[in-house]
């Protein structure tokens, strides 16, 4: 098994190092940065990437998804020291084949981290579970975090009123209004005004009676 190791850090090379003595037939390769990392893939495809992604020059988690299906062959392993929430929920919704952990974690679940990855299996570590599931849960309390404003414009939109109605029912700029409701479809999530009513009464800021759209 190749095991690409992408950390910058010294120290932490030396352990994963040595974590790594514990399985047989490796071959143990460094990448220094992110064009080391992609020319290690195109010679290794199937490998095992253990990776500082803070360390490395990645413009964003989606520059960093692109590498990643780009060699499907290869299951990665995330361990850094901070990585955001947003991150953790792109990266897990998005990819099968990333584990991830935080550097403060044990050595055992870095060492199930690898086991896993290399019979092709993601590891989440439990910390990082814990974020994704407080997150879900302040969603299941505040489903939409739409304001006072977008709600009822939400509801103008289910009486089946015309942008133009709502903004002069407001005193508003049809602009003004428009802007509200791609605000209102980027938080639901949605593309269209029927989306978003379906998504407005599975949260109960309409009833199913009185969309008339």
């Amino acid at each position: 098994m190749n095991y690409i190791v992408a950390d910058n850090q010294e120290l932490t090379r030396f352990a994963i190092e040595h974590l790594l003595d514990g399985f047989e037939d490796k071959r143990i390769i460094h990448a220094s940065d992110k064009a080391d990392l992609i020319e290690k893939l195109k010679a290794y495809e199937q490998s095992v990437v253990i990776l500082d992604y803070t360390l490395f020059d990645f413009f964003d988690v989606q520059n960093f998804l692109v590498v990643v299906q780009r060699y499907p062959a290869a299951n990665w392993i995330l361990l850094s020291e901070d990585l955001t929430e947003q991150f953790l929920r792109t990266v897990v919704y998005q990819s099968h084949n990333i584990s991830i952990l935080f550097k403060d974690t044990s050595l055992k679940e870095v060492s199930d981290a690898i086991r896993s990855a290399v019979s092709g299996q993601r590891f989440i570590s439990q910390r990082v579970t814990e974020i994704l599931l407080a997150r879900q849960q302040r969603d299941d309390e505040n489903p939409t975090n739409l304001t006072p404003t977008e709600i009822e414009i939400v509801r103008a939109i289910a009486q089946g009123k015309t942008t133009k109605e709502i903004a002069s029912e407001r005193f508003s700029s049809i602009h003004t209004i428009n802007t509200h409701r791609k605000n209102i479809f980027r938080k639901l999530g949605v593309n269209t005004a029927h989306e978003a009513m379906k998504a407005a009464i599975r949260a109960g800021l309409i009833d199913e009676s009185d969309y008339f759209i």
